[in-house]
């Protein structure tokens, strides 16, 4: 049977492989080539610095456009995508795509995959184009029931299209701390860091105010006088593959500037480097204040045997096993609620490794990129494509 013809249409906003940030991109550029044993697949995506117009990524095609006019980026995929034919074209996180592509190819068999409520908002899109938008695409799949529920809430009439396809992580690459190569690794870490010791909690993500970040430095006074060891380490900046510093960034900075023995901030990380930050650590801290759809950085820490503690926010309640693999907060609560349950965590080591244990085997039976791929493949298989 012949494969199927897939193209794959990224925001435009980062290129592909994006080693600088781009969450969407990062996701296509992990699913897409599971998918390719099965579907002739495509990528389109941004040009940039030492990349070629057409190359190939681990066996899928990468087609690269210009893109710093958005609107001139569709135009061109567009016509890629009339000369190629694809017998599907699945539009990534940007609604507003599909009424475009659909004017551009009226007959084509349209998907749309949504990876965050951002550009679903009425900030982002008027609700009457966003429920044109989904009438003009045959199916909605999103990363988590929570967004699921979102979509329907906005837009109840696309109810029937809409599917998850949970994200998933590279175990191989963000290797537990509890097999023999991890644990070597997270002790050559740690002493090269000079954390043996330290009970280390690491926040790792963009240093935006709905993130949560503040609440960790308000409530460290606290923790280190019930725990002087702890050392919190913020992983990230305020923006992709950038020094670039804001308002509430600096914020940060002066809030940490009296507890230097115990707070790091470490300047944004390449994803390559990503595995190594939480191997090192004891804890993940997520204290996000927003209903982020899913939160990929919850699922790498507990990969690499982390106990997660996180706000009972999003699609993160679909992640994280209350009491099992860490532990959920109330957002309206979560500078005392996380403390309590950071030191908990940290007081008992048996618990914490417990956990940690829990977080691994729960990432390797529903969060890899094989199971992604698997929930794609039947997707595909009830619309008849495969």
């Amino acid at each position: 049977m012949t494969r199927p013809r897939i193209a794959f249409v990224t925001p435009g906003a980062f290129p592909l492989p994006s080693p600088k940030g781009g969450s969407v991109e990062r996701v296509i550029e992990k699913l897409v080539p599971q998918l390719a044993p099965s579907v002739d697949a495509t990528i389109y995506g941004r040009i940039g610095a030492r990349l070629k117009r057409f190359s190939m990524l681990k066996g899928v095609k990468c087609r690269r456009y210009p893109a710093a006019d958005k609107g001139k980026y569709v135009a061109q995929v567009a016509a890629s995508l009339r000369q190629w034919a694809p017998d599907l074209t699945e539009v990534e996180n940007r609604p507003h795509y599909v009424l475009k592509l659909r004017k551009l190819r009226p007959s084509s068999r349209l998907w749309l995959h949504l990876h965050s409520s951002t550009f679903i908002r009425p900030n982002a899109i008027l609700p009457a184009t966003l429920a044109r938008s989904f009438a003009q695409t045959e199916r909605i799949i999103v990363n988590s029931e929570y967004l699921k529920s979102d979509v329907i809430r906005r837009v109840p009439q696309a109810a029937h299209k809409v599917s998850v396809v949970y994200p998933g992580v590279e175990t191989e690459r963000f290797i537990s701390q509890y097999v023999y190569e991890g644990a070597a690794r997270r002790a050559q870490l740690r002493a090269m860091r000079g954390w043996e010791g330290r009970s280390v909690v690491l926040f790792m993500g963009r240093l935006l105010e709905i993130k949560g970040v503040h609440h960790l430095l308000r409530m460290l006074p606290r923790l280190i006088e019930q725990h002087p060891s702890i050392l919190l380490v913020i992983v990230g900046g305020a923006f992709y593959g950038s020094t670039r510093t804001t308002t509430y960034s600096r914020m940060l900075h002066r809030m940490g500037a009296n507890m230097k023995r115990h707070v790091l901030f470490v300047p944004y990380v390449p994803h390559t480097e990503v595995p190594d930050w939480f191997l090192a650590a004891d804890v993940a801290a997520v204290p996000s204040n927003s209903q982020e759809a899913f939160g990929l950085v919850n699922v790498e820490a507990m990969s690499c045997g982390l106990p997660v503690v996180a706000t009972r926010a999003g699609g993160m309640k679909e992640i994280i096993e209350d009491g099992v693999t860490g532990y959920l907060v109330s957002p309206e609560r979560v500078e005392h609620e996380m403390e309590q349950r950071l030191l908990e965590l940290l007081r008992n080591d048996e618990l914490r490794r417990a956990m940690g244990r829990n977080s691994r085997d729960r990432v390797e039976k529903h969060f890899t990129w094989k199971h992604s791929a698997e929930r794609y493949l039947n997707l595909l298989q009830e619309s008849g494509l495969l």
